[in-house]
């Protein structure tokens, strides 16, 4: 991962200072991935979660492997000594000064960025024919792959959006336990640069981020549980990640 730290570290590292917690641990077998929830612990229902998804490379080919190394070896640490320290001091504190925060806050916002260089198409190729969320994570690197908005009723907005011709998943997807519902509009499609085996810079139009709509019912009373379900469903998260392996090229 170049000069970053390998894993979910790159990001938990960053979550940690805010106040989130580890809220849930989902396998994404069919991925080769693990997902994560985290949850802001004074403020969990109002406050947005974040999903980390970690790709395992070590369960895919050498040759995909070796895309990955070359891929991630160019990475960048976009947080500043003073942003650590920064974040040392939030973490410990739990509260910044108005002008420190707002000295962190544009750093921390770089976190959710592409931190590496332009790849080769080759090393893109490769990773797509084995892992289109690889090859997703190759062009985009830390942004956000989706993000979600809770509304009252997910079938009727997706009933709405597709009357008015957008493009949304063909349906909305069920958790196990029948509390968290979800669907989504397909992914963006967006110019991305590669470099070409000439070391020439080429563009090619790949899948971008999405937009994603849940529905979160209340936990069972009857079990003694309060509060909104804000678990995940590992095959919901997986079908929901089709919204950017859809025209991969």
């Amino acid at each position: 991962m170049g000069a970053l730290p390998a894993g979910e570290e790159a990001i938990t590292r960053v979550l940690r200072p805010l106040g989130y917690a580890l809220n849930g641990t989902y396998p994404l077998e069919r991925l080769k991935m693990t997902g994560r929830s985290h949850a802001q612990a004074e403020y969990p229902e109002e406050l947005a979660q974040f999903f980390i998804s970690e790709l395992h490379p070590e369960k895919f080919s050498p040759e995909f492997q070796a895309a990955v190394a070359r891929v991630t070896s160019t990475s960048r640490d976009p947080l500043t000594v003073e942003a650590k320290a920064l974040l040392v001091e939030l973490e410990e504190k739990r509260e910044l000064s108005v002008e420190n925060a707002a000295k962190l806050l544009p750093v921390l916002a770089k976190v959710f960025s592409r931190q590496h260089e332009e790849e080769m198409l080759a090393d893109y190729k490769t990773l797509l024919a084995e892992s289109a969320e690889m090859a997703w994570i190759s062009t985009e690197g830390n942004s956000f792959n989706h993000a979600t908005d809770r509304v009252a009723d997910v079938d009727a907005l997706a009933a709405d959006q597709k009357a008015l011709g957008r493009a949304m998943k063909a349906t909305v997807e069920t958790s196990q336990s029948g509390r968290v519902r979800q669907t989504a509009f397909l992914a963006a499609r967006v110019q991305r640069r590669f470099r070409a085996e000439d070391d020439s810079i080429i563009q090619q139009e790949v899948p971008g981020s999405f937009y994603e709509f849940i529905t979160r019912l209340p936990l069972p009373a009857e079990e003694g549980k309060t509060g909104l379900d804000l678990s995940f469903d590992s095959s919901n998260a997986q079908a929901i990640f089709k919204m950017t392996a859809q025209g991969q090229k």
